[in-house]
């Protein structure tokens, strides 16, 4: 029966979580449009924190219409307590755009709203990014080697999108988000990278090096989150869609940010395998945690 009813759980459930969207989506742009046309220091503030504010309802009615649609419990694991006063790095594996969603419901009433970095294809994704933009976060362009080996000048762009975006998240409590692997985890990009972990893919170190060389003084911590879901493996965001979600747990590993983090990784090349060092050690934990929480599934 409830395969016969996924369909039409899947219309009506997808068609409410647009309307949250766009609705949501629709007073971020236009406040952020507002903002950009009145360049006044305490306006742009009081509109920034309005903005912040539709971010994280947004969330919360997402998660609430997924509990609506789905028997899912949610499990929320934090080492140690968070505050909304901190400025926090988030390093977070990826699996599903579901992942954004969980992220964006988790930050409300318990840490600033975060940032993402995110690819420049999602500016045209409908009301996500206008939004995203509104709210100053930072959207990347990925070259392949070879691209960059034909295009020399194009080496490092990605890195300074980095350094222009966080110099924006200095003046305020915020937090970073960083999907370290680079993408979303499926079994091809598993094999194909010859993944040295289980359940996660190689941790890409420059973006999360440069984020901590431009703002490690500010970082109160460093949240080290494992998303999982034991249930739906293979394709969560459907899952979800379809009423099928059974459990979600949402690890927070909260970490002190290590003094030998901050350095110059692109030119210093003791420190880049120092740093390189560290992340693997973090990444071989988190696949161990990961493999944990999944048990036998």
């Amino acid at each position: 029966m409830k395969v016969v009813l996924a369909p039409f759980i899947f219309i009506v459930h997808i068609s409410a979580q647009i309307v949250n969207l766009a609705l949501w989506g629709s007073l971020i742009i236009g406040f952020g449009l507002i903002r950009f046309l009145i360049p006044v220091a305490p306006v742009q503030q009081l509109l920034a924190i309005l903005m912040q504010h539709f971010l994280l309802t947004f969330g919360k009615v997402s998660v609430w219409l997924i509990r609506a649609f789905n028997p899912v419990v949610i499990e929320r694991r934090f080492s140690d307590p968070v505050s909304r006063d901190n400025w926090y790095l988030i390093v977070a594996n990826h699996l599903s755009y579901l992942d954004i969603i969980l992220l964006i419901e988790l930050a409300s009433e318990r840490f600033p709203a975060p940032k993402f970095f995110l690819k420049k294809e999602l500016i045209w994704l409908p009301f996500v990014g206008l939004g995203a933009w509104a709210l100053d976060m930072p959207f990347m362009r990925r070259y392949s080697a070879a691209h960059v080996t034909k295009h020399p000048h194009l080496k490092g762009k990605d890195i300074e999108t980095t350094r222009r975006y966080c110099q924006k998240f200095v003046h305020s409590p915020t937090t970073v988000i960083n999907f370290v692997e680079g993408t979303r985890f499926t079994p091809s990009k598993h094999a194909m990278r010859n993944s040295g972990f289980n359940c996660l893919l190689p941790p890409k170190a420059g973006g999360v090096a440069f984020t901590l060389a431009t703002m490690g003084d500010l970082f109160t911590n460093i949240l080290d989150i494992s998303l999982v879901y034991p249930e739906n493996r293979k394709h969560p965001m459907m899952a979800m869609l379809c009423g099928q979600m059974r459990h979600i747990i949402i690890d927070v590993n909260v970490l002190e940010v290590p003094p030998h983090t901050q350095g110059d990784y692109f030119n210093d090349d003791t420190y880049r395998t120092q740093f390189q060092h560290w992340l693997n050690g973090l990444w071989k934990a988190k696949d161990q945690r990961i493999s944990f929480l999944l048990g036998n599934k």
